[in-house]
């Protein structure tokens, strides 16, 4: 989230206290700049492909929000508030006590494609069929995609006025000119997470993962956009910028040598963290707040996140409204409830990911002055370009179906 998470383009994330016993993770992160906007302004999505449509000029189907006062959400693992004594969401439980309305709160998603190939073709039969949620959550590169192809509903932003405190520099992403039709969930980092007592040494760059002692002990994501990211910078190729197909190739020889060789043990998606719980995997490329969620979940501060000497990958996730739900209005009061900054706070505070909702870090000081000045919650545009923290650029349609070809015939999906 886990989010597992995510991933895939651009942006961040941090910390708070576990739900359980209120442990703090405070300890979880070292100092760190404010400035979140200019952060994120200083790694703003690189602009996709033009979509060629919006999917205002669908036939909505009937919303019964008035009667029926449910919402549905599908959602990544690990991404949101969790309380493990009530085993309850408490921003969840404050959001039905407020509005009235039923929340469904699903972990469907391990990675962007395995759940949107599942559903999609319900929502591209003719006419939709139900897929049973009313809010699903994309990393903007499939988020692109589900907006090229109309299978989501456009916002009401009149009816959610906390819209507003979106982040200046996300409003206008080209994928969705004016968040019409989705509102930016968290953002994050992939890099290295390992357990320091289990490898017994720090691990800076992606050569250490390969180390001997490590074979068969290692995950990946199956986020290409992250992993490949990741191996591209590596190899010195810049994978936000006009990178070549021979490029992109080097980079998934790499993947694949380290796969055949053994080194890797599995490619996944936010299901890898089951293989560090078990201990049958010790470290891997990972995404930044899923390692301090393990961190709090297993009470082992031994977990360590790190970017990559050569850099790290950043991405953004996106609520939208799938184009079969039936409850729209109770779906976008959701949306608009998480965009209120103090309950953005708490979300950011368990997460550990970059809040996108502005006023978010003035009401974490209330909660934790430390985590308010996290670099993995409110980066600065000086900590990003130090870090060499990059988005991967969007894709054609064909190099898109290309890669992801590719990738999929190298880790057997």
């Amino acid at each position: 989230m886990l989010r597992s998470r995510p991933p895939a383009d651009p942006q961040v994330r941090a910390v708070l206290e576990a739900a359980r016993g209120n442990l703090s993770r405070r300890t979880l992160l070292g100092g760190g700049a404010a400035a979140l906007a200019a952060g994120l302004a200083a790694c703003a999505p690189p602009t996709p492909p033009s979509s060629g449509g919006t999917a205002s000029a669908q036939t909505l189907p009937t919303d019964v929000s008035a009667k029926e006062k449910i919402v549905r959400w599908a959602n990544w693992t690990a991404y949101l508030d969790y309380d493990d004594k009530t085993k309850t969401y408490p921003t969840l439980e404050a959001f039905e006590k407020k509005y009235g309305i039923t929340a469904t709160y699903s972990e469907d998603i391990d990675d962007n494609d395995s759940y949107f190939n599942k559903i999609a073709p319900q929502l591209r039969a003719d006419p939709p069929q139900d897929i049973d949620r009313d809010v699903f959550v994309f990393t903007d590169w499939m988020a692109n995609r589900i907006v090229r192809e109309q299978l989501v509903q456009p916002l009401e932003l009149i009816r959610m006025p906390n819209a507003s405190n979106l982040l200046d520099t996300l409003k206008d992403v080209s994928f969705d000119p004016g968040r019409t039709h989705s509102l930016t969930w968290q953002s994050g980092f992939a890099g290295i997470g390992y357990h320091k007592k289990k490898v017994g040494r720090e691990l800076k760059s992606l050569d250490d993962l390969w180390a001997d002692d490590l074979k068969g002990k290692i995950v990946v994501l199956s986020e290409f956009r992250d992993t490949l990211g990741l191996v591209m910078q590596r190899q010195g190729v810049d994978p936000s910028g006009q990178f070549t197909k021979a490029q992109f190739e080097a980079a998934l020889d790499e993947v694949n040598k380290r796969i055949n060789d053994g080194n890797i043990r599995r490619v996944k998606g936010n299901a890898y963290l089951e293989d560090l719980k078990s201990g049958n995997a010790i470290a891997g490329i990972v995404w930044s707040g899923d390692l301090f969620v393990l961190r709090a979940e297993t009470e082992d501060d031994d977990w360590e996140f790190v970017i990559p000497e050569s850099g790290g990958t950043l991405w953004s996730d996106n609520m939208m409204i799938p184009i079969t739900s039936t409850h729209r209005r109770n779906a976008m009061t959701l949306m608009n409830y998480y965009y209120d900054p103090a309950v953005a706070a708490q979300v950011a505070a368990y997460v550990n990911y970059v809040c996108p909702v502005v006023g978010a870090q003035k009401e974490m000081e209330k909660i934790d002055k430390d985590l308010a000045e996290s670099p993995l919650i409110f980066p600065s545009a000086e900590w990003i370009q130090e870090k060499k923290i990059k988005g991967f650029r969007a894709l054609s349609p064909t190099e898109d179906a290309d890669y992801s070809a590719q990738w999929a015939k190298v880790v057997g999906n």
